[in-house]
């Protein structure tokens, strides 16, 4: 991930199409630079280079008055004094475009840092493009199917639509994310592109080294701001990602799944930015621009005639409050919110998905259809009568319950052990072969155990499988109905 920069991007071309525009530095702070131009002032937006060989890159952010701009530093600014000489490029950031780009792993500016061979014909496009216009974007609505039996059933994504994945450290959101690369791999023939925004760089390392061992990196694009580079870098690398995707959508006319992880650290990095530019915070500390700048990069993920970019976003969510304003802003963007639960976590039921907390906009009658829609209202209700019967349960035992209380929390524990699948992602850990499972066949399995065709089949036995059909086994071997009863009270009570 720290390897050599090996292509230096479009700043030699910037200086050759670009009027000669020099400038002093006159403050440095940390990541912020003031330079004073006596000729004009560079436009919002644009980048100024200095340092030897053009290695800083400050980005203009605000003009001060009719001489000086401030802008915020992109890179380490070790080195950077008073007095300096920079030197305006004349255009924006840029990210390379291009079918070269595939297979490869760049940073904010568009250089590889994968030890690769240098990039060759590639277009550079500015990373600041407005959303297309409502007029261009498409109307239909489709699934997209993961092969996630508890997604599926329960919150459907949307061909062209932003799903985002929120839960607190530690809970799966990785995880998760990459079993979606894995199992999209067979789904669709577009491509692939990966966002690291404030990643750990031992996370790119591996997701490089797996994508590859899996033969999904001719289709796969990766672009990382790591943890440790500026603020400013973190920011821009999700824009930098979005020209890349439009580019697919709009001259390739191919679908492009889009993963972000984490748009939280995007959020966090223009509080960065904010704080460091001297604005007045908004709520719990975040910059008062939050909405706008989440707005300019959400907007631009979109469904047109051509193709569509569908994005999977995971969402830290601090503290696991729902109401921080982080957390609440990114809702508004989405079209399938999956919640994961530190609970059920703890409860060896993976994936940590909270079946009642996860919600989509697409599972309506209109779009998946009568029984799907009526299938997925059931479950979650008979999931929230058997939360409800827990403290009783608790306090009481199961045999204080009535006789139809009894069989809803039969039921209700069978579809939560049902609804958990092994990943191919975790195979090395588990041991266990990972599961593909679709849609059908999980409505399938969800009718027959809402029906009570499993009510002799212990809880296990549909623990950890894919079809409803791999229970058939353990079925065939409980004979004994008093064992089952006592069976299905002690694990009533032990929970």
């Amino acid at each position: 991930m720290n390897a050599p920069r090996q292509d230096r991007g479009p700043a030699q071309s910037d200086a050759r199409t670009a009027p000669a525009n020099s400038g002093v530095v006159v403050a440095v702070r940390g990541s912020v630079v003031d330079v004073r131009f006596d000729q004009r002032l560079p436009p919002i937006d644009s980048v100024l280079r200095m340092g030897t060989e053009g290695r800083i890159v400050i980005e203009v952010l605000a003009q001060l008055d009719a001489r000086h701009v401030r802008g915020i530093a992109l890179t380490p600014t070790q080195g950077l004094a008073r007095g300096m000489a920079a030197h305006g490029t004349g255009g924006p950031l840029r990210a390379p475009v291009g079918k070269a780009i595939l297979s490869r792993m760049f940073d904010v500016f568009g250089n590889t840092i994968d030890r690769g061979p240098a990039l060759s014909g590639v277009e550079w496009r500015s990373v600041h493009r407005a959303p297309p216009p409502l007029s261009q974007r498409s109307t239909r609505s489709e699934i997209f199917e993961t092969g996630i039996k508890v997604i599926d059933a329960l919150a459907p994504l949307e061909r062209g639509g932003k799903a985002g994945l929120f839960g607190g450290a530690g809970v799966g959101k990785t995880v998760l994310l990459t079993e979606m690369i894995h199992n999209m791999i067979g789904h669709q023939q577009g491509v692939s592109i990966f966002c690291g925004i404030g990643e750990r760089s031992r996370e790119g390392e591996e997701l490089y080294r797996e994508m590859k061992a899996a033969g999904v990196l001719p289709n796969m694009v990766m672009l990382f701001g790591q943890m440790n580079e500026p603020p400013g870098a973190r920011f821009r690398v999700g824009h930098a990602a979005l020209t890349m995707a439009e580019y697919f959508r709009d001259d390739e006319h191919r679908d492009v799944l889009l993963l972000i992880d984490n748009i939280f650290r995007f959020i966090q990095a223009g509080s960065e930015v904010s704080g460091l530019m001297g604005q007045m915070p908004s709520r719990l500390g975040y910059q008062p621009t939050m909405g706008t700048e989440l707005a300019g990069l959400e907007e631009r993920i979109a469904n047109t005639e051509s193709g569509a970019i569908t994005s999977i976003q995971a969402v830290y969510v601090p503290a696991d409050d729902f109401t921080d304003p982080a957390a609440v802003h990114t809702f508004s963007h989405l079209s399938a919110s999956i919640v994961l639960s530190r609970e059920r976590a703890s409860e060896g039921l993976y994936p940590a998905i909270d079946p009642l907390q996860s919600a989509s906009k697409m599972a309506t009658p209109g779009i998946v259809g009568e029984r799907h829609y009526g299938l997925a209202q059931e479950i979650r209700r008979t999931l929230a009568q058997y939360a409800q019967l827990k403290d009783i349960i608790a306090m009481l035992g199961l045999e204080q319950l009535s006789v139809q209380d009894r069989k809803v929390v039969a039921r209700a524990r069978r579809l939560e052990r049902f609804l958990t699948q092994p990943f191919f992602t975790t195979e090395q850990f588990t041991g266990l072969d990972g599961k593909l499972v679709a849609i059908a066949d999980t409505l399938d399995g969800c009718e027959r155990i809402l029906r009570d065709e499993f009510q002799g089949v212990p809880e296990k036995a549909l623990y950890m499988i894919g079809t409803v059909a791999e229970a058939k086994g353990p079925a065939q071997m409980v004979q004994d109905p008093a064992a089952q009863a006592a069976d299905s009270q002690v694990h009533a009570h032990a929970s």
